[in-house]
């Protein structure tokens, strides 16, 4: 993970889901410095043990390993205490008496020009960012974004104020049912996790919303394109959704997971994805980041890829290695036109190879001149579910 040192101050982003470590990133960048990834406490140790040139500490506090971002931020201060540390969250509020001494806490979603200001305040002004020319200079698309950040705030504002009302209505409900002392209290308890637990879930919903947002437009040559291009992330991230509930976000099916990802992109009928492999049950983290992932794949392939042509298809074919506990997924693409390497890096290839990272395991794109090939090479306690 370590990287040549450079004449900027580097931010360490600790952040296990992959689309909001992405936005992090960019947030960090535009403030003018340069990230570091992690995605655990774990890692995080590992990177500041190796290199001495860590300016600040970027970490989401709940996290999964062997620490969350709050243990992790108390053991940088103790043993780097010259380190900066910004803590986010989206479910819990620590107090100042939790957090390290000098530490800032942000809610998530993060409101971007707040996050840049106070990063350059606590390292320093960082370098010029210079925004991409768009088709027309009078198109400003970090302007475009705010309004769709904005929403999202007053949106969780909204769901706040509807889940306290809730939990008044049930009180009074069971007030009124005549429930017994001791079995009210024990609804309650129950009806406060489950409140509290669909609170996290909407806050990280829309912490993932604003950064699809965000990241689309970001990278838009207009703002049609940008549009375009977030719609689609977001109905793939709803089909995935749809999935985890019917079977209450415990573990889902990789063969339906693949399927509902490709079946919207498969118009023309004839079954032009193929898929070959063993069923497995994967997590809800693995489904959520394969369906996105997916939508990617299926985006490009229809624009650019086997499935532009009539004669085009697409093999998707996985293999369990039971000895060396792994899971190998490639996607083949044939009966299209020649494909090149692109000329940059768009979002869409960020996020395909940040998959890798986000479940332990490698990602490798070819351009081969029979068609685009994606592999995947992961192991199976990162995506298979533990009860299956």
């Amino acid at each position: 993970m370590s990287t040549p040192p450079t004449s900027l101050p580097n931010v360490l982003v600790v952040e296990d889901e992959m689309i909001l470590r992405m936005r992090a990133v960019d947030i960090v960048e535009d403030a003018g410095f340069c990230p570091v990834e992690a995605v655990n406490a774990d890692e995080a140790i590992s990177i500041l043990e190796s290199r001495s040139d860590i300016s600040l500490l970027f970490s989401d506090i709940q996290m999964p390993g062997t620490m969350d971002g709050l243990k992790l931020a108390h053991a940088v201060h103790d043993r780097w205490p010259a380190i900066k540390i910004v803590l986010v969250s989206g479910q819990v509020k620590p107090s100042e008496t939790e957090t390290p001494a000098d530490s800032r806490f942000f809610r998530k979603p993060l409101a971007v020009d707040e996050m840049i200001s106070q990063l350059q305040t606590m390292i320093g002004a960082g370098a010029l960012k210079i925004l991409p020319t768009t088709t027309d200079p009078g198109e400003n698309l970090e302007v475009a974004r705010s309004p769709q950040e904005s929403v999202l705030v007053a949106e969780n504002d909204n769901l706040r104020l509807l889940l306290e009302q809730a939990d008044t209505d049930a009180k009074v409900l069971l007030a009124q049912a005549g429930i017994e002392a001791h079995e009210r209290e024990a609804a309650d308890k129950l009806q406060k996790l489950i409140l509290g637990e669909l609170h996290h879930r909407i806050k990280n919903t829309l912490a993932t919303v604003s950064a699809i947002a965000a990241q689309s437009f970001r990278a838009a040559i207009n703002l049609e394109q940008g549009q375009k291009a977030m719609d689609g992330r977001l109905l793939a991230l709803g089909r995935a959704h749809d999935l985890l509930i019917q079977v209450s976000w415990s573990n889902a099916s990789l063969t339906h997971t693949l399927s509902g990802a490709t079946d919207p992109f498969d118009s023309q009928g004839g079954r032009r994805f193929h898929f070959n492999g063993p069923d497995l049950r994967i997590t809800s983290g693995a489904v959520i980041a394969l369906a996105m992932t997916f939508n990617e794949l299926c985006t490009n392939t229809t624009k650019f890829g086997a499935l532009s042509s009539s004669s085009g298809h697409v093999e998707i074919a996985w293999t369990v290695d039971e000895i060396e506990q792994r899971l190998r997924l490639k996607w083949s693409e044939s009966g299209g036109p020649a494909v090149a390497p692109p000329t940059r890096r768009s979002y869409g290839t960020r996020m395909i190879e940040s998959l890798g990272q986000q479940l332990n395991g490698q990602v490798r794109l070819a351009y081969e001149p029979s068609g685009f090939v994606y592999q995947l090479d992961v192991p199976l306690r990162s995506v298979m579910a533990s009860n299956a």
